[in-house]
């Protein structure tokens, strides 16, 4: 990114966690349907049945996908009950259907701002009730603030649901060894860069070395032969995964976000590779439209775009 690209990506990170400036947009008539328009790119709507139909279509194209119910940092009980409720009829909604989906979910969503083991004890329940429908789970990754926590709870939960996987961030100096102790479990561990704002002291800044280390986390992972989702949008990334044949290897996939990069998804699919199609919906979008734009800047120009022209149909690019 250019400077003026990173001080713009870092106010949108800022003002994406504003509450206050979170229900302005949500209860204005005029701003909030140009809102929902740029979001209709990267979110598949507001009900689980929005997102369960288009995951459906994605999966006959021939790709894999995750599904989200999107929220986090849920404030007391009553929401965090709502919040697990939801997760649990979105399992059963894919298992009746017959939809194969991995279920991705943040702690502070189900209770970890509230009560850590109030997270624990509802995400055994969810994931009891995925393993009755063959499905699996993936813990996200929150501010490093939350890593011990959640990693203590993550490593709680799979000594007796194995089909739960965690997310780690590259960009944390702190990874190399969480990475090297979460190999020695079963789940499935998914490797991002990092999206949040880090002390500079505890993280790698985009750049060439954060490349390096996000390559040396999956090298790690091929070896040992453990399961792994490569989730990342960067061509460089891509380009080495490639060339050293990673999602050759039937352990290894790709995974990328709804309406980012669909051509290289389609390119990836077509070429015989596995790729997850990670697909989220909910109300809470503003934080989720915020974050994809402060990923990617150029991605302003798109939203506004929509909002002018309408929403983009992001299924038909896949």
């Amino acid at each position: 990114m250019s400077s003026i690209e990173k001080h713009f990506a870092d106010a949108l990170k800022s003002i994406a966690r504003n509450l206050d400036i979170k229900e302005s947009i949500q209860q204005s008539p005029e701003l909030y349907p140009l809102f929902q328009k740029s979001a209709k790119r990267f979110v598949t709507g507001e009900s689980k049945e929005n997102a369960v139909s288009i995951g459906d279509q994605l999966i006959h194209k021939g790709y894999h996908i995750s599904l989200e119910f999107i929220g986090e940092n849920t404030k007391n009980k009553a929401e965090c009950v709502r919040a697990k409720e939801e997760f649990i009829a979105l399992i059963k909604e894919c298992g009746n259907r017959g939809i194969s989906s991995r279920i991705s979910l943040d702690l502070s969503h189900i209770g970890l701002s509230v009560n850590p083991e109030l997270a624990y004890e509802y995400l055994l329940e969810i994931a009891k009730e995925a393993q009755s429908h063959g499905l699996s789970l993936m813990i996200s990754m929150e501010e490093s603030a939350k890593t011990d926590q959640i990693l203590s709870i993550y490593k709680r939960v799979v000594s007796e649901y194995s089909n739960v996987g965690v997310t780690l961030q590259a960009q944390l100096h702190r990874t190399l060894e969480d990475l090297n102790t979460l190999l020695n479990y079963p789940g499935t561990i998914r490797i991002v860069k990092g999206a949040y704002q880090e002390p500079s002291d505890i993280c790698i800044p985009r750049s060439g070395k954060l490349d390096e280390r996000y390559i040396q986390l999956v090298d790690l992972c091929v070896k040992a032969g453990h399961q792994v989702s490569i989730a990342s949008h960067d061509e460089v990334i891509h380009k080495q995964i490639i060339e050293r044949g990673y999602l050759q290897n039937p352990n290894v996939e790709a995974e990328m976000l709804y309406g980012i990069c669909p051509e290289l998804c389609k390119q990836l699919k077509d070429e015989g590779l596995p790729v997850r199609v990670y697909l989220t919906y909910g109300v809470e979008s503003f934080l989720y439209l915020c974050h994809r734009i402060a990923e990617y800047p150029p991605n302003i120009y798109v939203a506004i775009t929509d909002m002018i022209h309408g929403e983009q149909d992001s299924t038909q690019l896949y």
